[in-house]
């Protein structure tokens, strides 16, 4: 179990008090918080709450966004085909359907389709195997959504054989730029655009609001598409902020108000009926929609995302469910397999990463696998298995710590690799795995600072339990949408006494209650904590680490704190 660093973030008091009055609050927390995100004034904090539409960027501000709207344009004019080529996982998908979905309303359909690599023939990202579809069915246009910035050898190819091809992408591109006729990435050299935190979802929606404008269209056509954009920006971890924070508040209210026929249908095997926030979409639509490329072929979430029939689309939200479930299952057994190699290896608490192989783990969980040993050594992972004819592994890295520039320094050991700071693919002669995992290691430890070793919990303020009331919640609420560098707040309280001794749900997580000094009892869980439950039967005081949420059971709503980290007070 990893040991955390306690953070409380500083602020800057003046600042706080001032715009604790320009907001007319009756308390500073929330003022700090917003201080602490740069948000010092009442306009910022406003533009803040209430992200505008009409703040998005002009689309053509990206590097060669008009010369892609005028060969789509030509294409279209010219009657030929058009190929959308995107990745497996939920922003590829999503990049698929909401791309599918515009091109519908210009288009015939007959002239346009998707096409989306299997997971385990061909890999990620663009393929000879797609080319080759490209090819062989008359397609002379491909639009690669969430792929292609690297596939230099590959666009050359598609090229070769009279195929134009649009790159959109957002992923970190290498010193050649592969030769397309046009590029859309915010990170390309030379782009002008001023952000650069786009997911591929996000730079195929930019795409489409130029087309938009330049044919002079409703905004409706695309403004229809946020749900989609907001499911693949939140799945995607990406920043929420700037551009993102406003594509994904919109995109979210209509999600919960008028999402598309297959996200409606996702919703209801989902189980819940509560308004979805990014978290709950990140984890209740997002692992649904990425079983399909884990488990089976991508095809069925993109088949999805576009059926506009409502019973096809219950039975399709019904097969991804039954996939999810099947994943769930082999991510149990394997993670328990996982953590039992590190343990039984006594070479691991040497090392600063953790490199496991086995034969039998599903592809299509390396991913979190590695995101569970992240969790549980906190120390970068390279988590890999046997692929059609090389290893194929997911690599995840600790915050702070860029995991693709590592594996940049051991591309002697590898075939293939990309990704982003903080995850990336990778894959590699079997002959080659020990020499890649103590490269790896190496790397790793002359390069990782001892900070970035350290897990540390941010804490936004510390507060006492009477604080802590549905006012303060509900402001709380108006800073979401919550994710990356717009965290959920976090809070402190001290000296909390428990008073009613904790008990253990479904043999894992916690629930409780106590008090703080005379302050009137609140609730806690404390989810996967059940191996901690003998730190919590005491009588002395302990200090709480948590964030706020509510609690509605039986059409009875209360405030809890969720349990995030706990010790002894001092």
């Amino acid at each position: 179990m990893v040991n955390y660093y306690w953070k409380v973030q500083t602020v800057e008091q003046e600042k706080a008090a001032k715009l604790k009055e320009e907001l007319g609050l009756t308390s500073n927390i929330i003022s700090k918080i917003f201080v602490q995100r740069g948000l010092e004034k009442f306009k910022q904090v406003k533009e803040f709450i209430h992200p505008q539409l009409s703040n998005l960027h002009d689309p053509f501000l990206m590097k060669d966004m008009d010369k892609a709207v005028k060969i789509i344009l030509a294409a279209i004019n010219q009657k030929e085909k058009i190929l959308l080529y995107g990745d497996y996982d939920v922003d590829g998908t999503s990049s698929i359907a909401l791309s599918y979905r515009y091109l519908s309303k210009i288009y015939d359909q007959k002239e346009f389709d998707y096409y989306l690599p299997d997971r385990y023939a061909e890999g990620y990202g663009i393929s000879k195997a797609g080319i080759d579809y490209a090819i062989q069915n008359g397609f002379r246009l491909i639009i690669s959504l969430d792929c292609g910035i690297n596939s230099v050898g590959l666009i050359k190819y598609a090229s070769d054989n009279h195929i134009s091809t649009i790159v959109c992408d957002h992923h970190i591109p290498g010193d050649i730029l592969p030769p397309a006729k046009a590029i859309l990435n915010p990170k390309q050299p030379g782009c002008p655009y001023p952000f650069k935190e786009l997911c591929g979802c996000g730079v195929a929606f930019k795409l489409f609001c130029a087309l938009n404008t330049y044919l002079n269209l409703p905004e409706e056509n695309y403004l229809q598409l946020l749900d989609l954009a907001a499911l693949a920006t939140g799945a995607d971890i990406v920043p929420l902020t700037g551009e993102n924070r406003i594509i994904t508040w919109h995109g979210l209210k209509k999600l919960n108000t008028n999402p598309c026929t297959g996200l409606h249908a996702l919703k209801k095997v989902c189980g819940s009926d509560q308004k979805f926030n990014n978290e709950k979409t990140v984890f209740y639509l997002a692992p649904r929609i990425n079983a399909a490329g884990r488990m089976a072929h991508g095809n069925l979430a993109v088949k999805l995302l576009i059926e506009d029939n409502m019973d096809q689309a219950d039975e399709l939200a019904r097969q991804l469910q039954e996939l999810n479930n099947q994943r769930k299952t082999l991510l149990q057994k394997a993670t328990e397999e996982a953590i039992a190699c590190v343990e039984k290896d006594s070479t691991y608490s040497q090392k600063k990463t953790t490199v496991l192989f086995h034969k039998d783990w599903h592809q299509g969980i390396l991913g979190i696998i590695a995101s569970k040993m992240v969790e549980n050594y906190y120390r970068p992972a390279v988590i890999l298995t046997d692929g059609s004819e090389s290893i194929k592994g997911s690599a995840r890295s600790v915050n702070g710590y860029n995991i693709y520039e590592a594996l940049k320094q051991c591309e002697n050991s590898l075939e293939k690799f990309g990704g982003h700071a903080s995850a990336a693919g990778v894959s590699l002669a079997e002959s080659h795995l020990n020499r890649f995992a103590d490269e790896f290691d190496k790397v790793v430890s002359n390069t990782i600072s001892p900070e970035d070793m350290i897990p540390k919990i941010y804490i936004d303020s510390e507060i006492s339990l009477d604080e802590i009331n549905f006012k303060l919640y509900r402001t709380i609420c108006r800073m979401e949408p919550f994710g990356p560098e717009n965290t959920k707040p976090i809070f402190l309280t001290k000296r909390i006494t428990l008073d009613i001794p904790p008990r253990v749900l479904n043999e894992k997580h916690v629930r409780f209650t106590f008090r703080q000094y005379d302050s009137t009892s609140l609730n806690g869980i404390a989810f996967n904590m059940a191996e901690k439950l003998p730190s919590l039967r005491t009588e002395n005081p302990i200090d709480f680490v948590f964030s706020i949420e509510e609690n509605i059971w039986n059409n009875s709503s209360n405030l809890q704190i969720n349990i995030i980290d706990f010790r002894n007070s001092k």
